[in-house]
């Protein structure tokens, strides 16, 4: 078996698609991380149409990692860490339904691992409040972004949302998470 057939797949939305890929961009065993839209129902969406939020799409990252470095579990875990499940269709100035906790499954197994985490950290009581990631079936409707969102925080620190944003929710993962960081 090649190393490409043993890597897996996470769907993820988790707010703006900057914080989140900024986050899993430093992962160890995550291979790649792509921005894109996915759980609605128009094909092919420009970002101005999800941002108006009428597509039902949420801004998602596409996680392939490799299962022998990190489970899918510790994903989810970095993932709940690094937003605020509790609040719904939105992640704080940033509201709508396009910035939805939402965790998109590649398969039976994956949606209970995600239940179970979610089900743990509302036991927990981790997050101070109901959490409300919405949790579904990846359809064929997951749609790559636009070429600029992709690596936006690296390419742009200091823009103002990145600057003020961004920056501490990576700065917050990597204090929690230094053990996780790729070398």
């Amino acid at each position: 078996m090649n190393q490409q057939a043993r890597l897996e797949t996470a769907t993820l939305g988790g707010g703006c698609f900057w914080c989140t890929e900024a986050v899993f961009l430093a992962v160890e065993g995550v291979q790649s991380v792509e921005s894109g839209y996915a759980g609605g129902q128009v094909a092919n969406p420009s970002y101005e149409q999800v941002c108006d939020g009428n597509t039902g799409h949420a801004e998602v990252v596409k996680v392939v990692f490799d299962p022998d470095v990190i489970v899918y579990r510790e994903i989810l875990e970095i993932f709940f860490a690094t937003h605020d499940p509790t609040q719904l269709n939105r992640q704080g100035n940033d509201v709508g339904t396009q910035y939805r906790s939402a965790v998109f499954t590649h398969s039976d197994e994956q949606r209970e691992i995600a239940q179970e985490v979610i089900d743990e950290l509302q036991r927990e009581d981790v997050h101070g409040g109901k959490i409300v990631t919405e949790v579904t079936a990846l359809r064929d409707d997951y749609y790559p972004a636009e070429a600029y969102h992709q690596n936006f925080f690296a390419q742009h620190p200091n823009q103002g949302y990145c600057a003020v944003v961004v920056g501490p929710k990576v700065a917050k993962f990597r204090k929690k998470f230094a053990h996780r960081l790729k070398a």
